[in-house]
């Protein structure tokens, strides 16, 4: 079974609701995720607006906070149409879900624009139950600079002190998406494990949303894991070497560079987004995350090597 860190699902199922569907998680995503395997999951929380146009048609979505306060509208309905699925807080809450037959679901937050300058935002996040957050996506915000802007900048001092605030409040620190400026100083204001939830290797990949390997191995040093990501562009510049062998030839230098213990998945699926989101060849969509696997055990990792980067490495560090 596979515990998948990083997904963007409450995106589907926010611009289908919107449009009348309901359901959408069991009508058009759970044969996928139980052909792929996948017992829990983590939910983004993600709303940029240049990103998302379907955005522009929601009058009421005049912001990052309203477009917030939407998708967890959206998120709410679907689960109590659903379930089947089990929004959780606590690695205890998953496995008391997984014993009753039930998938499970953590909640994080892919940039934290929503907050404006106010550290009482990240509050508001812990009260709805987030357990990781991103400062920023792509772009820049009052926290921090993404991995599409300057890459040398780094957090601002309110980022630095949302950094503390989320420790303070239980929620892990994510960096996929932080530019480098910013991910050196995460490592030196953070206070607890650090992750990066969906990004692979610079060393293997060179784009500035993947990790070098020093980056890989202060997230050892901190205890933190690292999520394999499916999307075609983070698994090679080459687009004949974008498949699910590559992918796995990163978790295999992960795994050099930082140890088993620290790589995990954090696929980002996200080909229901249109063109140019594909996956890697053989990982289009989650019903095919068993393909990753095989060529894990073709590059020679054992049974237990393999239950460690499908789920339990992510799983500890939640716990």
């Amino acid at each position: 079974m596979v515990f998948d860190g990083h997904s963007d699902l409450l995106y589907d199922v926010t611009r289908r609701r919107l449009a009348g569907e309901k359901r959408v998680l069991e009508r058009r995503h759970l044969r996928n995720l139980e052909a792929g395997g996948v017992e829990g999951l983590t939910l983004a929380l993600w709303v940029s607006a240049h990103a998302q146009s379907f955005w522009k048609d929601v009058p009421e979505a005049k912001g990052d906070r309203e477009r917030t306060d939407i998708m967890l509208l959206c998120m709410k309905a679907e689960l109590a149409e659903c379930p089947w699925l089990e929004l959780v807080r606590t690695t205890e809450e998953a496995e008391r879900a997984k014993a009753a037959g039930k998938k499970y679901a953590f909640l994080a937050v892919e940039g934290m624009d929503a907050i404006g300058n106010e550290l009482g935002g990240i509050d508001r996040y812990a009260d709805m139950g987030v357990r990781l957050g991103m400062l920023t996506w792509n772009g820049e915000n009052l926290l921090a600079t993404g991995a599409g802007g300057d890459p040398y900048s780094g957090l601002t001092e309110l980022g630095r002190l949302a950094v503390r605030r989320m420790g303070e409040r239980n929620i892990l620190v994510d960096v996929s998406h932080l530019n480098d400026g910013g991910f050196w100083d995460v490592m030196k204001a953070a206070d607890g494990p650090v992750i990066a939830s969906h990004s692979n290797c610079r060393a293997l990949c060179d784009v500035r949303r993947n990790l070098t390997d020093d980056q890989l191995r202060t997230i050892r040093e901190n205890g933190g894991v690292v999520g394999l990501n499916v999307h075609h562009a983070f698994v090679h510049t080459d687009r004949e070497k974008q498949t699910a062998e590559m992918l796995a030839r990163h978790a295999a230098h992960m795994a050099e560079v930082m140890g088993m213990e620290h790589v995990a998945c954090g696929f980002d699926f996200c080909e229901y987004f249109g063109p140019g989101n594909e996956g890697a060849d053989g990982l289009e969509n989650c019903s095919q995350i068993r393909n990753l696997f095989y060529w894990l055990e073709k590059l020679g990792m054992n049974e237990k090597e393999r239950e460690m980067i499908a789920r339990e490495n992510f799983l500890r560090v939640l716990r």
